[in-house]
């Protein structure tokens, strides 16, 4: 299935059925009066978060959804039915947008979360509604309320607790296949991953949580360089960022720094997250190489360096327990060993992605 997170649709509510103009016209009833139904109003437009999709591809090939007009109020005082609602479908994380995509409407970062976007018109009144002492056989009846019509744009941040972030070709994928049972596309060359990949970690019983992979940044990034910073918005709803470097390429402290330099400049908090820094590819490195390596990276980083192996599995266990540990003292379900850890506190009610 292809990858979407980003789309435009065209959304309107419907119309509010007319009124009906009618009188009662019966053998023996010399008075029938008017008895004009009132119309009914015209369906809403909504969209719900729902387990289960994690792509907007339903959008890709229908991008106008109409509500159906009310229909028209009829004589002997019956009343039009109202008109079917449209209901959006759409996953968890989605975000909509207006028509310049400046301002985010609405949020949907939990299943069932349901929003109405816009409402239907109402009915109008039959002549029935109009008669009175003075009126008593009216000739006019109001027709339908006109709907909404507005254009939005729908975007994706998929929802994960971890982020993997790095260069391309840093073993990312590796380590995600690694990690948890889902299965991204390998390679020895950069820019294998193109879209998102997420992974259900499940180290044990309890200790359970998601782990997104996105394609990987280069210098440039942020003024469009490779495939951009598009994919960054989709750790943007994580605790805790995975920083993966390849250990077998010659700069490891400027690999840090180039990929550091453009999460900063996307800006959103991205570069205010815990971030566990950790050198990847051991298995190809002798025992100084990984000493010597490991003590470049941290001399750049100004942080401890966690030493790992995607392709044997070394230390990756501990590595992901080190993460799930930061995740739930985001959530303030821990505090933290020292309080003078580097741990951002946690938010009002508790972290939620």
């Amino acid at each position: 299935m292809k990858f979407l997170d980003q789309v435009k649709i065209y959304i309107r509510s419907g119309n509010g059925g007319g009124g009906a103009v009618s009188f009662r016209r019966e053998k023996y009833i010399e008075y029938g009066g008017p008895d004009g139904g009132d119309g009914g109003r015209g369906g809403d437009v909504w969209i719900e978060a729902v387990e289960g999709l994690n792509t907007l591809i339903d959008y890709r090939y229908q991008q106008h959804f109409k509500a159906e007009t009310g229909v028209h109020g009829m004589g002997r005082n019956r009343h039009g039915a109202a008109g079917a609602d449209v209901v959006l479908k759409v996953p968890v994380g989605t975000q909509v947008l207006d028509e310049t995509k400046e301002e985010v409407l609405y949020d949907l970062d939990r299943a069932g979360m349901r929003i109405r976007l816009l409402k239907g018109g109402n009915g109008g009144f039959g002549n029935t509604h109009f008669k009175g002492p003075i009126n008593q056989a009216p000739k006019h009846a109001n027709p339908g309320q006109e709907g909404e019509e507005q254009a939005i744009w729908l975007r994706l941040k998929l929802i994960a607790d971890v982020g993997l972030v790095g260069l391309p070709n840093a073993g990312k994928s590796t380590f995600l296949a690694a990690a948890s049972a889902a299965k991204p596309k390998i390679a020895d060359y950069p820019f294998t991953t193109l879209a998102p990949n997420l992974g259900m970690v499940d180290l044990s019983a309890g200790e359970r949580f998601v782990l997104a992979d996105i394609p990987g940044l280069i210098e440039g990034a942020h003024e469009g360089a490779g495939i951009g910073t598009r994919f960054l918005g989709h750790v943007e709803r994580t605790a805790v960022l995975i920083h993966l470097v390849d250990g077998t390429q010659g700069d490891v402290g400027q690999a840090w720094r180039i990929v550091r330099h453009e999460l900063e400049a996307y800006g959103e908090e991205l570069a205010d997250k815990p971030e566990i820094l950790a050198l990847n590819k051991i298995d190809a490195l002798s025992d100084d190489e990984r000493a010597e390596k490991a003590a470049e990276l941290s001399a750049a980083a100004g942080t401890p360096v966690r030493i790992v192996s995607g392709f044997t599995g070394e230390n990756v266990t501990e590595l992901l327990r080190e993460a799930y540990k930061l995740v739930r003292q985001r959530r303030g379900e821990i505090v933290p060993d020292d309080e003078d850890e580097a741990v951002p506190p946690p938010t009002e009610g508790g972290w939620q992605p």
